[in-house]
């Protein structure tokens, strides 16, 4: 047996909440659902964005959708429906790279993924957007379950999205309130007293992803992540802080 001797330092808790399935466009007020849970101080609260985009009428009827050629042509290429793809350009800002299987766009909210963030899973036959402004979305909801709980809480809105050279989604903060969303570390000390001169923490990624882990991508019905205990720094963090520059995009 090893002489050496472990002790717990930290645990982070990560409750899923069911909710029930929204169609779109109900007159639901989703923080006075989510208040129902006893939160906690220090709560990161992190929701779907198609829960969201949903409930602020960010789902198109198809029947309503008239493609244009070009929507046409690149659906030809590309192998999707003709009306998503009309979808896809209207959400679209920059067209950034067309494949045989795939289009890749930035969004009007300058975001670089995958279809314009545009998603027909789980909207029950509809096209679902990209909330429109997912920060101003995550304080209003933040405000209110504070005002509702008295709790000084953090709300992420997460996606999930797939990376450049590798395989999988998950989950990316594109909505982020109430707390620090790229936590820069610079300066502090590592293990050995080094002073840490480039970290930066995509911190508010990091916990979309720990949520996305019980949230899941396909039936199950957990649109809504506590996350308990995990330290992060309260302050006034934005998704778009996660943005990078398209100066700074090696990649492009």
């Amino acid at each position: 047996m090893s002489s050496i001797s472990i002790k717990e330092k930290k645990k982070v808790e990560v409750i899923g909440l069911e909710l029930p399935i929204f169609k779109g466009n109900e007159k639901i007020n989703l923080s006075e659902l989510i208040a129902q849970y006893p939160i906690k101080d220090g709560d990161v609260i992190v929701i779907a964005e198609t829960l969201v985009s949903k409930l602020e009428g960010g789902v198109v009827d198809r029947d309503n959708i008239i493609p244009s050629q070009k929507a046409i042509e690149l659906a030809k290429k590309t192998g999707k429906d003709p009306k998503v793809m009309q979808i896809i350009l209207d959400e679209a800002k920059e067209i950034v790279k067309v494949g045989k299987n795939f289009i890749i766009t930035e969004t009007k909210h300058g975001f670089v993924c995958a279809n314009s963030g545009v998603d027909e899973s789980n909207v029950g036959g509809g096209i679902k957007v990209l909330p429109r402004d997912p920060d101003k979305s995550a304080e209003k909801i933040r405000k209110e379950i504070e005002k509702l709980t008295g709790k000084k809480v953090g709300v992420i809105i997460s996606d999930s999205v797939g990376r450049p050279f590798r395989k999988g989604a998950v989950g990316i903060a594109i909505g982020v309130s109430g707390i620090i969303a790229l936590w820069d570390r610079k300066g502090e000390k590592d293990l050995f007293g080094r002073d840490l001169k480039t970290t930066e923490v995509a911190i508010a990624d990091e916990l979309a992803s720990m949520a996305n882990v019980v949230m899941g991508e396909a039936d199950e019905g957990i649109p809504v992540v506590i996350i308990r205990g995990s330290g992060v720094p309260f302050g006034q963090g934005k998704g778009k802080d996660l943005i990078r520059p398209k100066e700074e995009d090696i990649f492009r």
